[in-house]
């Protein structure tokens, strides 16, 4: 529901009509290493520049393109599965390192997990 996933009516006055308009606060928990649940790395991630990323994680997409290796379940071959924590994290794509914990992007993707 609407009120499950932190979101709240917030009333507006406009020329004495209030206008009923929804605005998203912050989640009911906040986000760090020890309830992240790692739902991004379950996104395809290009490789755009050179971080070291070691050549076993790396594969190809349909058009030639670098991207990081997934398991048959889906997830990222870089992501222990045990810790869900990065085993490359100093050498991780860009876009991993540009995809903030706690940002909107991270808050949609838990959204989209169920989380």
């Amino acid at each position: 529901s609407v009120a499950s996933r932190g979101l709240g009516d917030v009333y507006k006055r406009q020329a004495n009509t209030v206008i009923p308009s929804k605005t998203i606060s912050s989640t009911p928990e906040s986000v760090t290493c020890a309830n992240c649940q790692a739902c991004c790395c379950q996104l395809e991630v290009r490789i755009v520049t050179d971080t070291g990323v070691p050549f076993q994680y790396i594969d190809y997409d349909k058009w030639g393109s670098e991207v990081m290796k997934r398991g048959d379940d889906g997830w990222c071959q870089a992501l222990d599965r045990n810790t869900l924590m990065c085993t490359i994290y100093e050498n991780r794509p860009l876009t991993c390192r540009e995809f903030e914990m706690a940002s909107n992007e991270c808050i949609t993707e838990r959204e989209i997990a169920g989380i």
